[in-house]
Formats: C-alpha cells, sequence, structure tokens
C-alpha cells in the first residue's frame, strides 16, 4: 500500500533524513533503520547497541524490512511488530492531513537473547503530508516500562492512544472481514460470490486487498494473522 502512493516530492531531503538517523544512532547508542518505501529499499545506521547483536557489517537492505534485525525476534515477536505498524498506519489515514506529522509509534519489543527494546518509528510525509515516502525505526534498550504494547502518540501534545484490537476496524472494511470469516471456515471463491451476491471477480478483488492491507502472501497467513488481531 506504501509503495503504491503518489510519488510526491519530500518534505525534506534524504541527505537531511541520514544526516538526522547517523547522528541519533550516535547520541542515543541506537539502531536506526531508514527505509526508502518507493525504492522497496532501506539504510542502517547503527550506535554502541549494535555491538550486542552481531550487527557489524549490516548497513543497508534490499527490502523495507529490516531482516537482520526482525531475525532476532521471535515469530511471536515480528507479528506483534508487524500488527502494531498496520494499526498505526491505518489510525493516521482517519487523521487530518496536517495533523498526522505529528504523531510516532512507539513499541515494547522483546529480542530472543530476552533484551528488552524500546521501538519507535516515525513517518516522513510528502509536502502534502498525504504520502509516507519514508519510515524511521530506532531501536533502543527499554529505558523505562510502561503498561501496554504500543501507542501512537501526538510528539506536540504527548498524548498517547494504546493501538489495541479497538483500532482494528481501520485496518480492513466490513466487507473484507466478512470475506476472511468465509475464507476461515473454508470456502472457495465461487461459494462466497454466492453467498453475497457478488461476482467471483469481486471477491478475488477484496482477497487482493486483504493480502495487501494485511502484508501477507497468502489467505493462510491472512487468516492466522487476523485471528491473532482479532479480526476473526
Amino acid at each position: 500500500m506504501l509503495r503504491n502512493q503518489a510519488d510526491k516530492s519530500p518534505a525534506m531531503s534524504v541527505d537531511d533524513i541520514y544526516h538526522y538517523a547517523r547522528t541519533l544512532a550516535d547520541i542515543e547508542n541506537a539502531i536506526v533503520v531508514v527505509s526508502d518505501i518507493k525504492n522497496d529499499s532501506s539504510r542502517i545506521f547503527k550506535g554502541k547497541i549494535a555491538d550486542s547483536f552481531n550487527l557489524d557489517n549490516y548497513t543497508s537492505e534490499k527490502s523495507i524490512w529490516e531482516s537482520k534485525i526482525l531475525s532476532l525476534m521471535s515469530e511471536h515477536e515480528r507479528e506483534e511488530k508487524i500488527i502494531a505498524e498496520l494499526r498505526f498506519f491505518h489510525y493516521l489515514q482517519h487523521l487530518p492531513a496536517k495533523k498526522r506529522v505529528n504523531f510516532f509509534l512507539v513499541t515494547k519489543l522483546r529480542f530472543e537473547n530476552s533484551t528488552e527494546v524500546l521501538h519507535r518509528m516515525y513517518y516522513i510525509f510528502d509536502k502534502t503530508a498525504q504520502n509516507v515516502l519514508y519510515a524511521i525505526c530506532i531501536y533502543t534498550p527499554l529505558f523505562f516500562d510502561f503498561a501496554g504494547k504500543s501507542f501512537a502518540v501526538d510528539s506536540m501534545t504527548g498524548m498517547r492512544e494504546e493501538l489495541t484490537s479497538s483500532v482494528n476496524n481501520n485496518v480492513i472494511s466490513k466487507r473484507e472481514r466478512q470475506i476472511l470469516q468465509f475464507i476461515a471456515s473454508g470456502m472457495k471463491s465461487r461459494e462466497i460470490a454466492e453467498a453475497l451476491s457478488i461476482s467471483k471477480n469481486t471477491v478475488s478483488r477484496h482477497r487482493q486487498e486483504i493480502l495487501a492491507k494485511l502484508n501477507v502472501k497468502n489467505s493462510v497467513e491472512a487468516c492466522r494473522l487476523a485471528e491473532r488481531m482479532g479480526l476473526i
């Protein structure tokens, strides 16, 4: 979904973004990942915390997903991170464009060596604040504990909203949830089309939308993630 957005000019230059990420990594001893949405690539800037995870030669990725860092987490934690980011993206879509730029995501994660990590994610929008061009992920040790798992935080007011299952209605539509429920029950596209009095092509289109919105490759993964999120 992010890569299919309109191609617009960023609100700040790429050099400024990289300079910010490099400085932040040094100051906070953090791992900072800058993901270029359009080009499906990432740059990784490492502070001292990276020494603990054998990431010495890890400087780039031909993906917006930082696979080596994700591999440090259990499958459960990876899914928790993806769910939080899905909810955050759709949470922003229901805000006025001029307010979206004020929000960032905070998620509490655990690596498999039992290290608790604070993950923050910021979006860099185009000048209209309509399209996300870059995502900046920051990984640091968990400086302080807090109740809950993930929050959308307004950097202007300090207001935060926990991204629980109540936000799920923003992720996929009511009709898409209905179709997912049918898929989970084992129904084929033809059977779903007959049950809903729509064409098989319409069902196929909904299926593709569901896969894109949940960032999964097939219906099995979609149903499993949807169950985890409480969508079905």
